[in-house]
């Protein structure tokens, strides 16, 4: 678990009543990185969005098996892969690790998005014991702790967040518990809706005009 607050990064989970958002932080640890390839949001299916938080090598290999997981779940039973039974899958794998001494958990805690189509928004979260649950909304690495109690905090009212209030309120948590303004540069959004089921990244320009409406409201 201290491998995953390892990279000194924060991400948070939000689930509206039409949508999901996934927010993580984004450094570029040198100048000479090509900021274009460091990512930590992946797509697992073209419809379930990841973002992993913690060692980024084990974060590749366990994508990497999550995607495996999700085609031989389609090719198998002819359908896409529901969130919660990918993410039961991963933490499922995960526990095996912790039962052999000669095995090494991954240091990365998974966080899955995507839409049911009889559920509606799902938010999904493993950690590399194998522990697994729902969310309404939720986060994983350094700051862990103050961002879950913010969120509490906000949901404490019956909260009913249409796609833009999702987005904000999981982009005004980072900024809030980091203490900084934020930059475009600085996050990454994954987004998906009920309207658009692809999951999909949010650019730069769509990211600046979010923060601009924030502190415009703060």
């Amino acid at each position: 678990f201290k491998a995953i607050t390892s990279g000194n990064l924060t991400s948070v989970g939000v689930r509206g009543k039409d949508s999901c958002v996934i927010v993580t932080q984004k450094k570029v640890p040198d100048k000479l990185i090509d900021p274009e390839t460091v990512t930590h949001l992946f797509n697992i299916t073209p419809t379930i969005g990841c973002v992993a938080t913690g060692r980024t090598a084990d974060a590749r290999v366990s994508v990497q098996r999550a995607r495996y997981e999700a085609a031989n779940f389609k090719r198998k039973f002819g359908y896409e892969i529901p969130v919660d039974y990918l993410t039961k899958r991963m933490a499922d794998i995960a526990q095996v690790s912790t039962q052999h001494a000669f095995m090494r958990p991954f240091g990365v805690a998974l966080m899955f998005i995507g839409i049911d189509p009889e559920l509606g928004p799902l938010l999904y979260k493993s950690d590399p014991a194998g522990y697994f649950i729902g969310y309404k909304a939720t986060s994983a690495g350094a700051k862990e702790d103050d961002a879950v109690t913010w969120l509490e905090n906000k949901f404490k009212k019956k909260l009913v967040l249409d796609q833009k209030q999702t987005i904000q309120l999981a982009i005004n948590c980072i900024q809030t518990i980091l203490a900084t303004e934020l930059k475009k540069t600085d996050i990454e959004v994954g987004i998906v809706t009920t309207s658009n089921q692809i999951f999909r990244t949010l650019t730069e320009e769509q990211i600046e005009e979010h923060l601009t409406e924030i502190s415009e409201r703060d």
